[in-house]
């Protein structure tokens, strides 16, 4: 299928305490790549191989890139690494470049949110990013906590809000669902 750009690019938010954030952006990828759009996934605090949508993606979708800045590690928000606060930056550099030379219609920032809310990367870049995007570039922002300020930047906000999860009954995070 050709590859075709999109005519206006909007900013979308998925963000809240409830699980699907970054599930509902691989859906819209997905979608995305479906109609020949070409699709910049940079995953924010995760390094594992092990997510099952970038197996899926170095396997079965070569429209989809899917780039990891962070250790395999949960970053202590308290008291972050210094090699989380360098991965998180050099993921912001990458998101910056990534967006600023448009080659791709569909923009991911994953779990960046949970990154400003930690101080791995300042709000003010973020805000740049969206306020500077080339028109015809669509841009997902995910992760809990995300700021009033990207709130009120975004075209499209979506909460998601946890009622229930089997984690909160001893289940632990199951390959393919959670991960």
């Amino acid at each position: 299928m050709a590859h075709r750009r999109l005519q206006k690019g909007y900013v979308h938010v998925y963000t809240g305490n409830g699980k699907g954030k970054t599930t509902a952006a691989l859906g819209l990828a997905l979608r995305a790549i479906g109609h020949g759009c070409r699709v910049f996934m940079l995953q924010f605090m995760k390094g594992s191989k092990e997510y099952g949508e970038v197996q899926a993606a170095e396997k079965y979708l070569p429209d989809l890139v899917i780039v990891q800045s962070g250790l395999e590690t949960f970053v202590d928000k308290d008291n972050p690494s210094p090699e989380d606060m360098r991965l998180a930056r050099e993921g912001l550099e990458l998101a910056r470049r990534v967006i600023r030379e448009g080659n791709y219609d569909l923009v991911i920032l994953d779990e960046i949110n949970v990154a400003v809310d930690f101080k791995l990367i300042p709000l003010e870049d973020v805000l740049d990013l969206i306020h500077t995007k080339p028109a015809h570039v669509e841009l997902v922002l995910t992760g809990r906590y995300a700021h009033p300020a990207i709130i009120r930047a975004a075209d499209i906000v979506t909460e998601m809000n946890l009622i229930d999860h089997p984690y909160y009954h001893g289940v632990e995070a199951r390959e393919g669902i959670e991960y």
